[in-house]
């Protein structure tokens, strides 16, 4: 994207896209696997719609998009991919179930009337325009030059905890290249660490793979050594070369809070007022009744309407209104903090806004419409700021002068800013676990170099094992207390099935009916070289 001379800064806007794999086919139905149709409906088929409407529409944008390699591997998913067209059906069933009861209700029938519509345009953009493959899709927008695609770690391990296996730490990244490569056909520039976790030295495994820059919460910058003079406002230059973005605070807060941010306000849809709750039974059938249980519907009726539980009717249009409000405030205090930086500092700050790309939709579900007013709205030739992407700002002439030289700190994005949500006596039993089948790993790569036949299958699928037990969602959800009893399970099976392999791989009598049933219930990353594990690098 060209700027003009009267720009004074930048700002780089960063969704980060994650889910755990969760794939059971050994049941008809299960719960978890909504996780990923409700962020397909609700945030990633929006989020392709808007860019794809923006690039038609001849809007000059840019956006930063990472990608974790669990998710790609469920979005090309065929088992997967057909449960969510039966998904959106039920879906579609439920609201026009919901259409009939409201009908009457001058309160109520607009919303229902507004889901409908929703639910048919996702599903004729998903049947007919995706063909139920949204990768290709992101492939194609990438193209454009709009949109710039990254990976994330493989499995969105916690990677410090990783650390004192470097060949864990490698395998990680680099199978998550890989996958990257083979989807896009590209090599990236840069690479997302899962929840922003780093410890000193992180930046030396992404340079061994060619890779420029990667992201930081705000203090693995403003803490590190020496301590930046500019913050979070210049990018940082690693004494490896690589260089960290830091994670504005400013621009974070007033965007991802929801008791300072926009996704408070008291018009914006409340997110916990469900139809799986709120209506009775019989009407919601359609969707509850494979679950056997209630759960959310995405039909939500009513307003956050403030600190009580009187809540007001949903008003989709007054919503609108109100997104539109907060994308003028967001470019107006950017053009403010940009103005006050360029004046004070004499430099062309960097301005990174990252988020979780689940908040755009799914829990702020007036955040898509704030996304396409904003880069509306965001007219180039009358702001002092323009969008960027960290390529191209380190590709400029203008930018590498600017660079900081300094090494960041420990950090993550978690709460509190460092390791404790991924470990602490809510999850900590886990890590023996988890630490000895990361060794064992190692050890069989190393020991068996060049096998074939079924011992290779049986130590890729040890491998596989691995990864989805390396999942940072399991000690999250233990310490959150959400989901805690299906991530326990879940954790263990994977311990299971590795010891399992472990055993039978040293032993030498691998069993090809199970190892058979363990890749077709763990099929991530199918392409997998368990030598990736081996110490010597390449």
């Amino acid at each position: 994207m060209t700027t003009a001379n009267r720009q004074k800064g930048y700002l780089c806007m960063v969704l980060h896209a994650h889910l755990p794999y969760v794939r059971h086919p050994e049941y008809p139905f299960f719960l978890e696997e909504n996780w990923l149709y409700e962020a397909m409906t609700e945030s990633y088929i929006p989020l392709l719609d808007l860019l794809s409407r923006l690039i038609d529409d001849g809007i000059d944008f840019c956006l930063t998009l990472s990608l974790s390699p669990s998710l790609v591997e469920m979005l090309n998913d065929d088992l997967l991919m057909q449960r969510y067209t039966a998904y959106l059906a039920r879906l579609m069933e439920l609201a026009r179930r919901e259409r009939i009861r409201t009908r009457r209700s001058v309160r109520f029938a607009p919303v229902v009337r507004m889901y409908l519509n929703r639910f048919k345009r996702i599903q004729y953009l998903f049947e007919d325009v995706y063909r139920r493959r949204l990768i290709p899709v992101l492939r194609e927008i990438q193209e454009t030059g709009h949109l710039e695609i990254i990976p994330s770690a493989a499995t969105h391990a916690y990677l410090p905890h990783l650390a004192p296996f470097p060949q864990a730490v490698r395998a990680q990244i680099r199978i998550g290249l890989r996958q990257y490569k083979d989807n896009f056909r590209r090599c990236p520039n840069g690479i997302w660490f899962p929840e922003c976790g780093f410890v000193p030295g992180f930046d030396a495994y992404i340079k061994e793979d060619g890779l420029a820059y990667f992201f930081l919460e705000a203090h693995g910058i403003t803490r590190g050594a020496p301590v930046p003079q500019f913050g979070t406002y210049l990018p940082v230059l690693c004494h490896s070369g690589i260089t960290a973005f830091g994670r504005d605070a400013e621009v974070s807060k007033q965007v991802w809070s929801s008791f300072e941010g926009y996704p408070g306000d008291p018009y914006y849809r409340d997110f916990y007022r469900d139809a799986g709750y709120d209506v009775d039974e019989d009407h919601v059938r359609a969707i509850l009744k494979p679950y056997g249980a209630k759960t959310y519907t995405g039909l939500k009726y009513y307003r956050i309407t403030g600190r009580t539980d009187r809540k007001e009717p949903y008003d989709a249009q007054r919503a609108r209104l109100k997104a539109a409000e907060h994308a003028r405030h967001f470019i107006m205090n950017t053009e403010s903090q940009v103005r006050r930086l360029h004046e004070q500092h004499r430099i062309r700050p960097v301005i990174t806004a990252t988020y979780d790309a689940e908040l755009f939709g799914h829990w702020w579900f007036e955040g898509i419409d704030w996304l396409e007013m904003l880069f509306r709205k965001m007219d180039l030739r009358k702001r002092n700021f323009a969008m960027i992407t960290p390529s191209e700002y380190l590709s400029r002439h203008d930018s590498k002068p600017f660079l900081q030289v300094s090494e960041p700190s420990v950090s993550s994005w978690g709460e509190h800013g460092y390791h404790e949500v991924w470990l602490n006596d809510r999850n900590d039993e886990m890590y023996r676990h988890l630490l000895k089948a990361t060794e064992r790993m190692i050890g069989l790569a190393e020991r068996f170099s060049n096998a074939a036949g079924i011992l290779r299958r049986a130590l890729n699928q040890a491998a596989r094992e691995l990864l989805l037990l390396q999942h940072s969602d399991w000690t999250f959800m233990m310490n959150s207390g959400s989901y805690a009893d299906y991530a326990r399970k879940r954790f263990a099976t994977h311990v299971s099935r590795f010891t399992r392999l472990y055993e039978t791989i040293v032993s030498g009598h691998v069993k090809e009916g199970i190892l058979t049933e363990m890749e077709n219930r763990d099929r991530i990353f199918q392409n997998i070289d368990y030598r990736v594990y081996r110490s010597r690098k390449g």
